[in-house]
């Protein structure tokens, strides 16, 4: 064995954001020896950045609300790419894990009669968002460390892995080091949970922290894990505008789910002309139904600015283009509006958006309950990643399992908000549960020296390279820096061929810049290696992304093409999956989605 400290786990679980803690919780529950891993320290996961609330259809607010619709709002936000399984067992499974987290110490705002209260959220037919204020990622994040603290799990704060360790075909581990000392550690296992969350970082503008570089996809990429929809990036549409300083951070959906309107530089509501087909009948046509609505009035239609994200964001786009946006290069995002309908408004805000209400009288000295906000699109959420099984979430590499936004096939080409807080509680508790299994029913694996030799040795390679070997003296940052002002510019909310051909060369360029990056100091306390060993990662999903959307040859949820602005029927029966091939190059192909079985075809028939 290596000289390094191991520690060894029935199921390890790669990140500690809503995923991974309900993944641990359950794999404990289940009688195994659990190890949690987390980049940061616990409680800073992402998921307390998701602010609107969790969708499941309890039907408080609404009785007319089920699975059945839920279901059918969910392929239709995803515009029918997505696994139609996951789609099932999600609005099926979501109610119980939301009870589940309250019994558990959630606590949620309440209806008059003390039950649940849910809001209204873009692409949702009924209010569904089961929410704390603005606040629900935290609750649910602080809900699942109290309860997980009991189950005798093994946690790893500060820690990054860099590679996963296999055994034959299966995974056998992974290879990770201290963040703060800079020691190596491999963790041996017999099941390993993927519970990274996204790729934000990606790109300049996005709403994601600075964990978010595609870990968990590029670690199953290069471990052999199948990838799928990679082209399906959400740019969310309301991210922060101005200051520079708090460029993209996020302003929930929840703002114009209390009733908050888009206004141009006109003072005029945009979001009325174009509006899809699918939800013309559901869509108000004047401000006052819209409002309605949004008070959980069932007979009112909704606002447009509660259409799908894609959508919004791209009329976000066209308005700014057209030259009617705000001084910063956004629209408005006004809530203010509503002191003509309540009298006590201002008091009603900061009751239902309060970490809005303080996020911009802190960073922008605005008051949201007097004046609109500067908003524009963000990068906020990637609908592809890790493909899985529904039933079990694990991959085509035996032993690896993926739970939350690591992984793909719920959400489709768009994932409705509210759908990825109730997708961490439902496939958490899946990936948890059959990694258990699987763990209980293998043989010990083993670990080969040769791997852990050989990821060491390309850790510290940025250490020992000199200017006079490489011929270059270039740090990890500005090539990070490069890669995202790329993106964002040639494979962002609008795209086109010879853009990502163009991005794609320039991708190459990145690759041969970052095999000579050079890292100065030594490995404790070292930011710069830590971003030097991300680039590895930013730039494989960047390559999945860029190659998966020229592949995809229509707009489509996410993906918008203005060489190809139409719908395909025949490609939108496939997904484009990307593979490593034996050489290392990238594999990208085409393959048909199953036949939706004929009883939820009829549910889908029956909703529209």
């Amino acid at each position: 064995m290596s000289n390094y400290p191991t520690l060894e786990y029935d199921v390890l679980v790669i990140g500690a954001g809503g995923a991974g803690l309900r993944s641990a919780i359950e794999a404990s529950a289940a009688g195994v020896r659990v190890g949690l891993i987390c980049k940061s320290l616990l409680g800073k996961a992402h998921t307390v950045m998701a602010e609107g609330g969790m969708a499941a259809a309890l039907a408080n607010v609404d009785d007319r609300d089920n699975w059945k619709v839920h279901f059918a709002d969910t392929m239709r936000g995803g515009q029918y790419i997505n696994n139609w399984r996951m789609a099932e067992l999600h609005a099926k499974e979501a109610p119980d894990r939301v009870r589940e987290l309250e019994a558990w110490g959630a606590v949620f705002d309440r209806t008059a009669d003390g039950r649940i209260l849910q809001r209204n959220f873009g692409g949702h037919r009924y209010p569904r968002l089961a929410h704390v204020g603005d606040r629900t990622g935290l609750e649910l994040i602080r809900t699942l460390q109290d309860h997980g603290i009991h189950q005798g799990i093994e946690t790893h704060m500060e820690h990054t892995v860099v590679t996963l360790l296999k055994d034959g075909d299966r995974v056998a581990g992974a290879f990770g080091y201290d963040r703060e000392r800079g020691r190596f550690k491999v963790f041996k296992a017999k099941a390993i949970i993927l519970a990274t969350g996204g790729i934000g970082r990606a790109y300049r503008i996005t709403s994601n922290s600075w964990e978010y570089t595609g870990d968990g996809q590029s670690l199953a990429y290069h471990a052999g894990a199948e990838l799928i929809d990679m082209e399906f990036v959400q740019f969310h549409p309301t991210g922060m505008i101005w200051p520079p300083s708090v460029m993209g951070i996020l302003v929930t959906e929840g703002v114009r789910g209390e009733g908050g309107v888009l206004l141009n530089n006109e003072g005029k509501r945009f979001m009325f002309s174009g509006i899809p087909d699918a939800y013309k009948a559901q869509t108000a046509d004047n401000p006052e139904e819209g409002w309605r609505y949004t008070q959980g009035d069932k007979n009112a239609r909704r606002p447009p600015e509660l259409l799908t994200r894609d959508h919004v964001a791209r009329c976000i786009v066209d308005e700014v283009k057209a030259g009617r946006g705000s001084p910063h290069g956004g629209i408005f995002l006004d809530i203010a509006w509503i002191k003509e309908k309540l009298p006590n408004a201002a008091e009603h805000i900061k009751k239902k958006l309060p970490s809005m209400y303080h996020q911009f009288m802190q960073l922008a000295n605005l008051d949201i309950t007097k004046e609109p906000m500067e908003v524009g699109p963000t990068t906020h959420y990637i609908m592809g990643g890790v493909r899985v099984d529904a039933e079990t979430q694990m991959s085509n590499v035996p032993g690896l399992f993926a739970a939350g936004e690591v992984a793909a096939g719920l959400h489709g080409s768009n994932r409705l908000g509210g759908n990825s807080l109730s997708d961490l509680l439902v496939f958490g508790k899946r990936a948890g549960e059959f990694a258990a299994k699987y763990s209980k029913e293998s043989s010990s694996s083993q670990i080969n020296d040769v791997q852990v030799e050989e990821a060491a040795r390309q850790a510290l390679e940025p250490f020992e390279r000199s200017v006079k070997a490489t011929g270059t003296a270039e740090g990890p940052y500005q090539i990070q820096h490069d890669l995202q002002e790329m993106m964002q510019n040639l494979v962002g909310i609008v795209r086109r061929e010879r853009e990502m051909t163009r991005a794609l060369a320039e991708l190459d360029q990145l690759w041969r810049r970052a095999k000579n990056v050079i890292v100065h100091g030594h490995r404790e306390y070292n930011p710069g290696w830590h971003t030097a060993l991300d680039l590895k990662n930013l730039l494989t999903v960047s390559e999945a992304i860029t190659c998966a959307a020229i592949q995809r040859k229509e707009s489509r949820g996410g993906h918008f093409r203005e060489d190809f602005p139409n719908k395909d029927s025949s490609e939108g029966k496939m997904n484009i999956v990307v593979r490593k091939d034996a050489d290392g190059s990238m594999n990208v192909r085409r393959e048909n989605i199953p036949e939706m079985p004929p009883d939820l075809k009829q549910i889908i028939e029956e909703m529209k």
